[in-house]
């Protein structure tokens, strides 16, 4: 039985839209950001990489709400967009003063990490295009109702940008709910976006009330604590071995009491043994029921950022297509995800048919 009734595709142009930064990833490779003479570029962002995920890996039809100052760094952020196929129709372009003094456009200097050290991620992103978004910069019964979208994912790192930032979000989830959009939130908690302006009470203070609008809530266990108060009940979970799904589903029925509006709940599972080995897993949440993914303990990984996006896009093409069966759903988020963390970059390099093998239990015996 679906655990969500998603419009109808023929009565909608786009299968999903994410709202959120996309901000210019600078990665040194095998090397430090201290020490390199050389970056490989990509794009990247908490929500436009589940809209990328749904479009290269498993085919639906996305586009990305976002701004950019009207630069060659934006020009260039565009074209990675189009060259993952997702719609830049809703990209807002700013005037740019030539120095970046009033708008500018996001990097992220980011080390993968390697066995005892771990990754890092160093944003310069502030008073960012997509940070100046305002409430009124899209016609969002526009977008939601006459051309119609089925899904709207957004999150938190967006929502950490600036109070304009969060108020844009608030329009967008509210006229999404309004046109029987299904909205997806992603906690997404990152300490370094919430220092400088109230830390952990002003996170709590907005996702709170962000997460009255949401269908399908979506983070991992430090999200939840750290963004809505809900604590993973004795667990270590950075420690080595086997995570308890049972910790995590206590964890999940508290929040669902706090929010009777969440329709699915999906938390992925963690456990740091070293930088490029994790112990991966997932649970899912929906109408009183609980699904576990397979769990992958001992995962090899080259690159771990957007393993959780990927694990979002995954969770939401199996909603969305695959009769919102919850236990098939989480299944193609955690193995998604599995995917995502053995490429570079933010976004996922996965094929659909790839997902699926995994989920059968396919092995890495070489192809040929």
């Amino acid at each position: 039985m679906s655990v969500i009734n998603p419009r109808s595709k023929d009565d909608c142009r786009y299968d999903l839209v994410s709202l959120g930064e996309v901000m210019l990833r600078l990665d040194p490779g095998e090397g430090r950001v201290r020490t390199t003479r050389q970056f490989q570029v990509w794009e990247g962002g908490g929500e436009y990489n589940v809209a990328r995920g749904l479009r290269r890996c498993f085919g639906l039809r996305t586009a990305i709400v976002t701004a950019f100052a009207q630069n060659e760094v934006g020009r260039l952020l565009e074209d990675l967009i189009l060259q993952g196929g997702v719609d830049t129709s809703f990209i807002t372009w700013m005037p740019y003063d030539g120095i970046g003094r009033s708008v500018r456009n996001g990097l992220n200097f980011t080390e993968r990490g390697f066995g005892v050290r771990g990754a890092i991620g160093t944003s310069d992103r502030g008073h960012s295009a997509a940070s100046q978004l305002r409430p009124d910069a899209v016609d969002w019964d526009h977008l939601f109702g006459t051309l119609g979208v089925r899904w709207l994912h957004t999150g938190g790192i967006y929502a950490a940008l600036s109070e304009t930032a969060a108020e844009t979000a608030e329009a967008a989830m509210t006229a999404a709910r309004r046109h029987g959009t299904i909205v997806s939130y992603d906690l997404n908690y990152r300490p370094s976006l919430w220092n400088a302006v109230g830390g952990q009470d002003r996170a709590q203070e907005v996702n709170r009330r962000l997460a009255g609008l949401v269908d399908v809530m979506i983070g991992n266990e430090e999200d939840f604590t750290a963004c809505l108060g809900f604590q993973v009940p004795d667990t270590d979970i950075h420690s080595s071995g086997a995570l308890d799904a049972g910790n995590f589903k206590a964890m999940i029925e508290t929040a669902v009491q706090a929010y009777p509006n969440f329709k699915v709940v999906g938390t992925t599972m963690r456990g740091v043994r070293s930088a490029t080995v994790n112990d991966w897993g997932a649970v899912a949440w929906a109408g009183g029921t609980f699904a576990e993914a397979t769990h992958r303990p001992g995962l090899e990984i080259l690159d771990r950022v957007g393993g959780g996006d990927s694990f979002a896009s995954g969770l939401i093409y199996g909603l969305l297509e695959r009769d919102g069966d919850l236990a098939l759903a989480v299944e193609y988020g955690a193995a998604h995800g599995a995917l995502a963390m053995t490429t570079p970059g933010d976004t996922s390099m996965a094929s659909l048919a790839e997902v699926e093998a995994l989920m059968r239990g396919a092995g890495a015996r070489v192809q040929r």
